[in-house]
């Protein structure tokens, strides 16, 4: 979600440069918090779609799936260079168009950057394809060779592992292109040397740049992103490395347990050798020597084939020759190095070449499988996941062209149509099992809920966790609390989750476990400046100012370093001077409030929502009679939120101040217009209108406040006051009688409800409510006055009274 949802990289009012310095969830890449991920031209696609569609999902799910079907077209199509045309290459399409590993990739919308990055990787694999065919032949080679060299930038711009399209390009102009037959034929491939150190050169060159843009230091991660990585053990960090790769194979191969999360737990170490999980990994690494071994043997025996047989394009005179598999021929392409005379004219030679042999296709393949692999393996820095199914979507084209050339070979050595016919049947029951489970999984990707349900059973804490904050927005507060301590006792100590926890009973108002869970979530993360923010509240809100206090200044001191995001942490450093000053504002310290606020708007971050502070700074100095200072502040604050209510209000009690009476009226009467539902704004208007002596509007205003607000005491109070300046006694002792039950142990309260009492006559009641009110406060003097010329009344009148 941050990639897009809280990314200001997608904004409108962000500068669109800003996408080209930033990290992929729109932290300065040279922050020491960043991810270090630059994917400038996959945040340019989203920023594009939310310009065209906002936070609607549609459409970033449309376009996903159409890149999606861009790259299985594009994929096909390179296979038509391996295979030719016919059922190899449509199985080759098919497995990859139909394999479940893929669906994090394209049904999530963060997976754009893995499809982005394939594309452009095949648009570069293919130009050089084209560069290596005209080679020698026509001048636009060069061309290709350039097309080549910026899809691949492109792809590496999309994603990091983008750039290994150049290691791939070389593997195919070897082995596929050449057939190892340039080591022959050194002195005529000066053009092929040239091309693979341009190959080397603009990939060299990539990397040093994307190295220095991101400040030539490694990114930094939590343990639960990567726990091998956190190891102490060199042999845990080992034998753990090692399997991983094996762990993801097997996730091509039989993907039926997937999930939206492998980090924390979700993979155990490998702590000892004695881990049977180690034979997992001997076999994988053996199998993956062994097929490379025989497939080098067999391209080398090709090799002296082609050399016995053809040298220069003259056959041998020892009359040698090689067998080759001939059913693979079917492309006609022209010889980049044999050409002949005729008629006297020279011209090349227009050969029809066999395809690639089975093996020199296995070594592409595996490159293919390998390499772009090669940076999620923890080999030249550690990578902030485990396991990511989505950075197999690239590696996945060469398992296909394994899988595919493995049965095209098992078909062509089958000797009986019977077998025959059992591979193809096999090979058709493998792509519609990955096709039924592509559906099932894009099931589980529906909505969250269901994706972190299908979660549980490999990565517990982390699924229950997010399974939580589901619910809690669902409004399901016992299963989302059920959900966070399932979380929590799978692994106690995810800061985020106590968080969570803790912020759901502060708003269920079960405050003291609240404040035992943000304690525990600091104890577990000190820089978590959220839990230190609404600790801070809970404590102002019980009175406990002093510790309250300290708390806001502790968060305000926390440093951003190293924090995944930074933006965040800004917002509730910010928030937590917001509160402090406002601690101090309602103490009467207004200059010490200045301080704070002036500290909270220099920390603000870009995102961050200002129009409360600088409503409180007007606050501030208006209550030291800066009425200049006052005034451009709520300017400020109206100018940044144009529909912020409190500023409206404030501002008009400034403007009412200064004698603009009739400007100020304009903003009572807006902000009610903004909130009619809001008992506040019309109180604020009622006391306006009672200023300029409007007595019977203002008590109209007062009433409304007190049908709105009729569990407000401060509102309900005061409605009851001013309908008692308006004469509107009998309406007057509604509205004190319903404060006094309101703050039954409140000695105004009860004053002047025996006041308005008195007025209207009811003495006997007004007696009872002077008495409670001096139980509450016997040195009122007020109270003790008002009660002595009762009693007179009543004694005139011949009425009882408790004096007596």
């Amino acid at each position: 979600s941050r990639a897009i949802k809280t990314n200001q990289d997608l904004l409108p009012e962000t500068p669109w440069t800003h996408i080209f310095y930033n990290d992929f969830w729109g932290t300065l890449l040279t922050h020491s918090g960043s991810h270090k991920s630059y994917r400038p031209l996959c945040t340019l696609s989203f920023r594009i779609n939310h310009a065209v569609g906002g936070m609607d999902p549609w459409g970033y799910h449309l376009v996903n799936v159409l890149l999606h079907a861009a790259v299985t077209g594009l994929f096909t199509n390179f296979s038509r260079i391996l295979f030719g045309d016919g059922y190899w290459t449509l199985i080759a399409g098919l497995l990859f168009a139909s394999h479940p590993i893929h669906t994090e990739a394209v049904a999530g919308i963060v997976g754009r950057a893995d499809i982005g990055a394939c594309l452009f990787f095949l648009l570069s694999l293919m130009c050089y394809v084209k560069h290596c065919s005209t080679r020698g032949s026509s001048p636009s080679t060069w061309g290709w060779i350039l097309g080549a060299g910026l899809c691949a930038g492109c792809s590496m711009l999309w994603k990091e592992q983008g750039v290994t399209v150049l290691a791939i390009s070389a593997v195919y102009d070897i082995f596929v292109f050449h057939r190892l037959i340039f080591l022959l034929y050194t002195r005529k491939n000066l053009t092929l040397f040239f091309s693979i150190g341009l190959l080397t050169f603009w990939g060299t060159a990539l990397l040093g740049v994307r190295l220095y843009w991101m400040g030539n230091k490694p990114p930094s991660f939590s343990n639960s992103d990567n726990p091998a990585a956190d190891s102490d053990s060199f042999l845990t960090r080992t034998l753990t490395f090692f399997y991983l790769p094996t762990k993801n194979l097997w996730l091509l191969l039989c993907p039926d347990t997937l999930s939206f999360d492998w980090s924390m737990d979700a993979v155990p170490l490998l702590k000892t050798v004695s881990d049977w999980r180690n034979l997992h990994t001997v076999a994988f690494y053996a199998g993956l020597l062994l097929l490379a071994y025989f497939s080098l043997k067999g391209s080398s025996n090709e090799r002296e084939c082609n050399g016995k047989t053809v040298m220069n394009g003259k056959q041998n005179a020892n009359g040698h020759s090689c067998h080759l598999e001939m059913e693979y021929k079917t492309l006609e392409v022209k010889s980049s190095f044999a050409s002949k005379e005729e008629n006297g004219i020279k011209k090349h030679e227009m050969q029809k070449l066999q395809l690639p042999s089975t093996e020199n296709i296995v070594i592409l393949s595996l490159s293919l499988l390998i390499v772009p692999f090669v940076p999620a393996t923890n080999l030249f820095f550690y990578v902030g996941f485990v396991i990511a199914e989505r950075v197999l979507y690239v590696p996945s084209m060469g398992f296909c062209l394994l899988v595919t050339v493995g049965v095209r070979a098992l078909y062509v050595k089958a000797q009986k149509r019977f077998l025959k016919n059992l591979v193809f049947c096999s090979t058709a029951a493998l792509i519609v099992f990955y096709g039924l489970k592509t559906g099932v999984r894009n099931g589980d990707w529906q909505n969250e809920e269901m994706l972190y349900r299908s979660g549980i059973k490999v990565n517990p804490a982390k699924a229950w966790g997010n399974l939580g904050n589901v619910l809690k927005s669902q409004s399901k507060i016992s299963e989302a609390e059920s959900a966070y301590r399932n979380a929590l006792y799978y692994r106690s100590n995810m800061a985020d989750m106590l968080y969570n926890l803790g912020l759901l009973l502060q708003e269920n108002s079960r405050f003291s476990e609240a404040l035992h869970y943000y304690k525990l979530a600091i104890g577990s993360r000190p820089t978590l400046a959220s839990a230190y923010l609404n600790t801070g509240i809970i404590l102002m809100n019980q009175g406990k100012t002093e510790e309250a206090r300290r708390t806001f200044l502790k968060c305000s001191e926390i440093p951003d370093e190293n924090l995944k995001d930074p933006h965040a942490h800004k917002s509730s450093v910010t928030s937590c001077l917001y509160n402090l000053g406002k601690l101090f504002h309602e103490q009467g310290h207004y200059e010490d409030a200045l301080m704070v606020y002036k500290e909270a708007i220099q920390k603000m971050p870009r995102q961050f929502a200002p129009q409360s502070l600088y409503n409180m700074m007007g606050e501030a100095y208006m209550r030291m009679n800066r009425l200049p200072e006052a005034e451009r502040w709520y300017v400020e604050s109206l100018r940044s939120k144009s529909d912020h209510i409190p500023a409206h209000l404030t501002y008009g009690k400034l403007l009412a101040l200064t004698g603009r009476k009739s400007e100020a009226e304009k903003y009572f009467v807006k902000a009610i217009q903004l909130d009619p539902t809001k008992g506040n704004c019309y109180m604020h208007y009622g006391q306006f209108l009672l200023e300029e002596s409007r007595l019977i509007e203002a008590a109209e205003m007062a009433k409304k406040a007190a049908e709105l607000d009729n569990t407000e005491f401060d509102v309900v109070f005061n409605a009851a006051h001013m309908l008692r300046q308006a004469s509107l006694n009998e309406e007057a002792e509604k509205y004190y009688e319903m404060a006094a039950g309101l703050r039954p142990n409140y000695p105004a309260a009860l004053m002047n409800l025996g006041a308005i009492l008195h007025l209207n006559g009811k003495l006997k009641e007004a007696e009872e409510n002077y008495l409670l009110a001096l139980q509450l406060k016997p040195d009122d003097v007020i109270t003790q006055s008002n009660l002595r010329k009762l009693w007179n009344i009543m004694e005139k009148q011949g009425l009882k009274t408790s004096k007596t």
